[in-house]
């Protein structure tokens, strides 16, 4: 404070012992220029991705950089979205069993020797995917690929575990039921896909983890961990040639070639503009999600959808500065107090996906928050701006090269794009396809997912306030005379 009251006294002396001299306007432009060349430069100076497809149809892909740790890991399609009404939970149990050992490394064996390489072992299980990764060492990468081929082919499926996890599971749906965000998601995938396969829980219902058996975890094993579906990653200080090697010494098992015409395939889930309430006057704070159908992984319109998030823009009270963001929601959040928190969300899928909003609000400023909310979508569909579109692509690009900060992140970049593209898509050319959208593009693609459009709604809490179906889907045009 001190410092602080002496420069507002200020003498000039001061102010130019604490700021220094003022740059020259030639030496502005000259770091401009240096600081877009350099981005323009890491665009361009990403190592390839190499790939390679071994005899059983496992894709093996790596971006070697000069780490002295690497990530490697195994990206599996096999999800929730593959299990039925009784076996819903099945790949989420699996992903629990898969770390407490295997058929060569009994008990507590396989964790001890993957904390004796001093590695990080991890995975998770979404609705079309399944993974499991490991990070370690660069020279330790033959392990790491050698650990993760025992866990997907000789996973134990011991009985005394199996009833272990299963209570660990038990207690952690008891934890998910708490945390309503998810609650309501799981909530807006069922009603808007009711029916379908993507209307399942990823982790299953209570039921489903009290009676599933190891025959069950057998069998989805045998039926979806087969190499053509699989995708051995890795990022860091690896070598391709080196990690080919490892993969064919590892990877060539007959578990893992698939029997006849047992690959299964996706059936179409189809979207439905319909709501879930589920009032509870008890809780203090409601949750409400809202979303039109829309495009899957591969279709080029995602691009154009992000850029419309990224102009809808984000907002916490926790943030600082609300009512300065540049974005219009998040200034009549805070100025008229309309919400705890907002956030627009474009979540995909092979062939269909979710565009939408969620936002968290006191019970009394439902109306008025989804009032807000749905204008902004109608102003995205017929009064976007230029300007609107620019702040967005660059919001876009910075968190496309954060992408590169470590390797776990590039890792399951590689091994994701593999799944949903059948290729990596390259940083230049996803940047390209921002540079290329512009105002009008980001009006005719909104309009055609979000204006006249039936919405799904999932809302819990006290939502006494939110208004019938009939008066939301009305807000999602304007008449005009």
């Amino acid at each position: 404070m001190a410092a602080r009251s002496v420069c507002r006294a200020g003498s000039a002396a001061g102010r130019a012992l604490l700021w220094g001299p003022r740059p020259s306007a030639a030496l502005l432009t000259l770091t401009r220029k240096r600081g877009a060349a350099t981005y323009a430069q890491t665009l361009q100076n990403i190592p390839e991705t190499q790939v390679t497809t071994l005899e059983n149809g496992l894709r093996v892909a790596s971006e070697e950089s000069n780490q002295p740790t690497c990530t490697v890991g195994l990206w599996i399609e096999a999800g929730s979205r593959y299990e039925d009404a009784k076996t819903n939970g099945a790949g989420f149990f699996l992903e629990h069993m898969a770390f407490k050992g295997t058929k060569n490394r009994p008990g507590s064996a396989f964790e001890k020797e993957v904390e004796s390489l001093g590695a990080h072992l991890n995975g998770y299980t979404s609705r079309e995917q399944t993974a499991f990764y490991i990070k370690a060492l660069s020279k330790d990468m033959p392990k790491a690929v050698e650990l993760l081929s025992d866990l997907v082919q000789n996973c134990a499926l011991e009985d005394s575990q199996m009833e272990k996890e299963r209570g660990v599971i038990l207690q952690e749906l008891k934890e998910m039921d708490s945390s309503l965000t998810d609650v309501t998601f799981d909530y807006l995938h069922a009603t808007a896909y009711q029916g379908t396969a993507l209307a399942h829980t990823v982790e299953g219902t209570t039921e489903n983890i009290k009676r599933l058996t190891r025959a069950d975890l057998a069998s989805y094993v045998d039926m979806h961990f087969k190499a053509p579906r699989m995708v051995l990653a890795a990022a860091g200080g690896v070598s391709h040639r080196e990690l080919v090697d490892a993969a064919k010494k590892h990877f060539t098992g007959a578990s893992l070639t698939p029997k006849g015409d047992s690959v299964p395939t996706l059936t179409r889930c189809r979207f439905t503009g319909s709501e879930i309430r589920a009032r509870d006057d008890a809780l203090p704070l409601a949750h409400i999600a809202l979303a039109v159908e829309g495009p899957g992984w591969a279709d080029p319109d995602n691009v154009v959808l992000n850029v419309a998030n990224a102009i809808l823009g984000r907002y916490d009270r926790t943030f600082g500065g609300g009512k300065n963001q540049s974005n219009r929601l998040a200034a009549l959040a805070v100025e008229h107090k309309l919400c705890h928190s907002f956030e627009p969300f474009n979540t995909s899928y092979s062939d269909t996906g979710l565009f939408g909003f969620h936002f968290v609000c006191d019970p009394l400023s439902i109306d008025d928050m989804m009032f807000c909310a749905q204008r902004e979508w109608m102003l995205l569909c017929t009064s976007t701006t230029d300007s609107e579109v620019k702040r967005a692509k660059n919001y876009l690009r910075n968190a496309m090269v954060a992408q590169l900060d470590g390797t776990t992140r590039v890792c399951e970049n590689i091994g994701s794009h593999l799944l949903h593209y059948g290729r990596r898509i390259p940083l230049e050319e996803w940047d390209a396809r921002i540079s290329a959208i512009d105002a009008r593009m980001v009006r005719d693609v909104c309009s055609k997912y979000i204006y006249d459009k039936c919405p799904a709604i999932a809302a819990v809490g006290p939502i006494e306030q939110l208004l019938d179906y009939n008066r939301i889907r009305s807000g999602m045009y304007w008449v005009r005379l």
